[in-house]
C-alpha cells in the first residue's frame, strides 16, 4: 500500500491541504455556532486578501501617514446604520471588533469591566516597555500596581506646584517675547520630560538646556516601534526592532542608577523624607524588586511625559488661531490672580473658562486616541450586531476589540444640533462648555471605569498651571503653521504630526 501512495507524489499534498481545508470548514462552523449562541456578529469589514492582508496593510499604511482616524472611519463605513460605529475584521486567525459606540465603551471600561482586559498577547508585545506594570497587567497584578501608585497622586502631592514652577521659568525663557516663531510643541515635550523626570526621580534629564538629550530620543523611538508591534498583532515578528532594542537599552541604564540608590537607603529615612520623589515613595512602602519598580516609573513617565505635552501643544496650536480665546483666557487669569502671582491649585481651580479650554483641547484631542482590550471570557458587547445595529454582539476568550475615543468625541449625532450657542462638532469653541455637559460616557479623555487614568488631576494641574504662567507673560500668540498642517499622529499617545509654529509677544509694562 506504501508502495502505492508513493508512486503518487501529489496525493499526499493533495490530501495535506484537504484536511487543511477541513480544519477550517470545521473551526468557523463551530465558531459561527459558539457566536451566535451569545449574540449577532457585527457588520464586517470585507478583505478581499487571506487572513486580511489587505487591512492589515491599511492599517499600517494609515499609522505610517498619520491618517488613522481615516482607516477607523473606513472601517464605520461598512455599518449599514450611520448611528452604528461598530464593525468587526478578521486578522489572520482572529477576529477583531472595532467601535467608538458609548454603550460598548461602557461595557469594555466598566459595567463588564471584568470580561475585557490587556490579554496575554498584549502584556506579552509591551512586557520589554512597560513589564509588569499598571498598563500591561489584569487582574490583582494590576490591582496591586494600582494601589501601589494612588498614593504617589494624591491632593497634597499634586497641590505641590513647586517643580511646576522650576521649569516652565526655564521653559518660558527658552520661547523669545517679539514673536520670534518657535515649534511650541518641541519645547512642551522637553518641558513635560523634565517636570517628570524631576517628580519620579528627584532629577530632570534636563533636556530643555540639552534638547539632543540621549534618553528623550531613545524614549520617543521606543513608542514608535512598540505602536508597529501592537498594530501588527500575529505580524509583528516582521516589523524591524533594531532601534526599539538600542532604546530599551538606554532607557533602562537612565534609570537603573537612581532605582539602585534609592534601595541603598532605609525605609524609615525614606518614610520621613521631605518632599519624595515617587521614586522614593515607592520605595518607602518597601517593594524591593528592582523591576517591579523600573517597571512602575517608565509606565507613569509614558503616560504623565506625552499626555500632557501632546494636551498643551493641542490648546495653543489652537490659542494661535483664535486670539479672542487668548483675551478672554487672559482676563480672568489677570482678574483672579494678576500678572506675575503663580497660581495656587485652588487658584487653578476656580478659574471655570481655564477648565472650558482645557475640557476642548482633550474633547478634539484626547491624549489616547485608540486603545485595545482582550476578550477574558465568553461575553457579550451590548449593541452593534444585527442588520440594524441594535443586537447584542457574541465575543468568545481571546477576541481582540479596539475602541475609539476621538472617534466618539467627534460623533455629530451625540451632540447638540449646531446652533448660534453650540458651533459645530468640529469647531474649536470652549465657550460650548458654558450650558453643556457631555453625556455620560461620551467624553473619555482620561478613559472610564476602574481603570481611569490615577494621574489625571496630575496631568490636569500641570495642563493649567503652564497655559497660566505663559498668559501672565505674554498676551499675543501668534500662528505660523500653515491651514492644513495642524495634523496629528497617534503613535500609543496623541501628538501634532508637525509640531506647532508659533510666535509669543511679551506684555508690555508701564
Amino acid at each position: 500500500m506504501l508502495d502505492h501512495f508513493f508512486a503518487h507524489p501529489f496525493l499526499f499534498p493533495l490530501l495535506l491541504i484537504a484536511s487543511s481545508c477541513l480544519y477550517l470548514v470545521i473551526r468557523n462552523l463551530l465558531e459561527y455556532r459558539a457566536i451566535t449562541k451569545l449574540g449577532s456578529f457585527a457588520p464586517r469589514a470585507h478583505s478581499y486578501l487571506p487572513f486580511g492582508v489587505d487591512i492589515l496593510y491599511r492599517t499600517i499604511r494609515h499609522s505610517h501617514n498619520n491618517t488613522d482616524i481615516d482607516f477607523w472611519e473606513w472601517l464605520f463605513a461598512w455599518s449599514p446604520n450611520k448611528h452604528s460605529k461598530t464593525v468587526e475584521v478578521g486578522l489572520a486567525r482572529q477576529r477583531w471588533i472595532f467601535t467608538a459606540d458609548p454603550g460598548n465603551i461602557k461595557a469594555i471600561l466598566a459595567t463588564q469591566f471584568q470580561d475585557f482586559g490587556k490579554g496575554k498577547r498584549f502584556h506579552e508585545d509591551w512586557k520589554p516597555f512597560l513589564g509588569d506594570s499598571i498598563f500591561t497587567t489584569d487582574g490583582q497584578q494590576w490591582h496591586d500596581s494600582r494601589q501601589l501608585i494612588r498614593p504617589q497622586f494624591a491632593k497634597n502631592r499634586i497641590a505641590d506646584l513647586e517643580i511646576f514652577e522650576r521649569h516652565v521659568e526655564r521653559l518660558m525663557n527658552k520661547i523669545g517675547g517679539r514673536g520670534e516663531e518657535v515649534d511650541i510643541a518641541a519645547l512642551f515635550y522637553r518641558f513635560t520630560l523634565d517636570s517628570a523626570t524631576d517628580y519620579l526621580l528627584g532629577k530632570s534629564v534636563d533636556s530643555l538646556d540639552n534638547p539632543h538629550a540621549e534618553f528623550a530620543s531613545a524614549f520617543a523611538e521606543v513608542q514608535k516601534v512598540q505602536n508597529m508591534i501592537t498594530r501588527s498583532g500575529e505580524f509583528n515578528a516582521l516589523i524591524p526592532k533594531g532601534t526599539y532594542w538600542a532604546g530599551l537599552k538606554i532607557i533602562n541604564a537612565f534609570v537603573e542608577p537612581f532605582i539602585e540608590q534609592v534601595l541603598r537607603l532605609n525605609v524609615s529615612y525614606l518614610k520621613e523624607k521631605t518632599n519624595p520623589s515617587f521614586l522614593d515613595a515607592l520605595a518607602a512602602t518597601g517593594i524591593r524588586d528592582r523591576n517591579a519598580i523600573r517597571d512602575q516609573v517608565i509606565a507613569v513617565l509614558l503616560a504623565g511625559r506625552d499626555t500632557t505635552a501632546g494636551a498643551l501643544s493641542f490648546t495653543f496650536q489652537e490659542l494661535s488661531a483664535q486670539p479672542e480665546i487668548v483675551r478672554k483666557l487672559r482676563r480672568e487669569i489677570l482678574d483672579k490672580i494678576g500678572a506675575s502671582k503663580p497660581p495656587s491649585y485652588e487658584d487653578l481651580k476656580s478659574m471655570p473658562y481655564l477648565q472650558h479650554v482645557m475640557n476642548e483641547t482633550l474633547r478634539l484631542y484626547p491624549s489616547v486616541p485608540f486603545n485595545v482590550r482582550q476578550a477574558l471570557c465568553d461575553t457579550t458587547l451590548p449593541t452593534g450586531g444585527g442588520p440594524d445595529g441594535s443586537q447584542p454582539i457574541g465575543i468568545l476568550k481571546g477576541t481582540t476589540v479596539g475602541y475609539s475615543a476621538i472617534c466618539m468625541q467627534r460623533r455629530e449625532d451625540l451632540y447638540p444640533p449646531p446652533s448660534a450657542d453650540f458651533p459645530t462638532v468640529s469647531k474649536y469653541s470652549p465657550e460650548r462648555w458654558d450650558k453643556w455637559t457631555p453625556k455620560t460616557w461620551t467624553y473619555l479623555p482620561f478613559n472610564g471605569g476602574p481603570r481611569i487614568c490615577v494621574g489625571q488631576q496630575f496631568a490636569l494641574t500641570e495642563m493649567g498651571y503652564t497655559i497660566v504662567r505663559i498668559l501672565q507673560r505674554f498676551d499675543r500668540v501668534s500662528k505660523y503653521w500653515q491651514d492644513g498642517g495642524a495634523q496629528f499622529k497617534s503613535e500609543v499617545i496623541l501628538s501634532p504630526k508637525n509640531g506647532v509654529q508659533v510666535g509669543f509677544w511679551e506684555r508690555e509694562i508701564g
